[in-house]
């Protein structure tokens, strides 16, 4: 079955998170028979898989036999996807009941975008909103939405790039096309101490 959109969750050790994000998800406003969820586990070794299978029903469920990495993860839902569009949401956050409703409405009604990113609330880990912030003065890798044959003819994620692969993939990407702002909070990015790009840099 093809649907119109595919939302890419890749997930390691994130037990505490992971039932969040997927309720967002099942609760979307638009019709479920509009999109699919593809979930990557990467070789979790706490209970996330447990918590997973709460969900099977729902959501497909791919799983690495080890631990490949964010990019690889990325690309394996991408390639196994059958959206016409795709949008990443990491595990350790949630989006608005209409993230998927005006995203798709929005580039599906501008023909000449190529991809679209909503604003986002910066939020803690008691889900207390602490900033919200433009998408284009501080972008992330999630709450975009792309067209699956764009990011196929860029060549996905480069697998090489274990942080800061989403600014290498925008980097290429921009080059040949464009992503538009929608200056609506729709994405929820949560900050803690396990960000791993809090351990980087969460301000880059």
């Amino acid at each position: 079955m093809s649907y119109e959109i595919s939302v890419i969750i890749p997930t390691f050790n994130r037990e505490k998170y992971i039932g969040r994000c997927m309720r967002s998800l099942i609760t979307q406003s638009i019709g479920t028979d509009n999109f699919e969820i593809i979930i990557i586990d990467d070789g979790s070794t706490d209970d996330t898989k447990k918590i997973l299978n709460t969900f099977k029903n729902e959501f497909k469920i791919l799983e690495n036999g080890k631990n490949l990495g964010l990019p690889a993860s990325l690309n394996k839902g991408i390639n196994e996807c059958s959206g016409k569009y795709v949008i990443r949401v990491d595990s350790d956050d949630y989006v608005n009941k209409d993230f998927l409703k005006i995203l798709h409405l929005f580039i599906s009604h501008n023909k000449d975008f190529s991809a679209a990113a909503c604003d986002y609330y910066l939020v803690d880990d008691d889900e207390n909103f602490v900033e919200r912030v433009n998408c284009e003065e501080k972008p992330i890798g999630c709450g975009i939405i792309f067209e699956k044959k764009d990011l196929i003819s860029i060549g996905l994620y480069n697998e090489k790039f274990l942080i800061n692969e989403e600014k290498e993939l925008r980097e290429r990407f921009e080059k040949k096309f464009s992503i538009h702002r929608v200056p609506i909070p729709l994405y929820r990015y949560r900050k803690h101490n396990e960000n791993m790009t809090n351990e980087i840099n969460k301000d880059e």
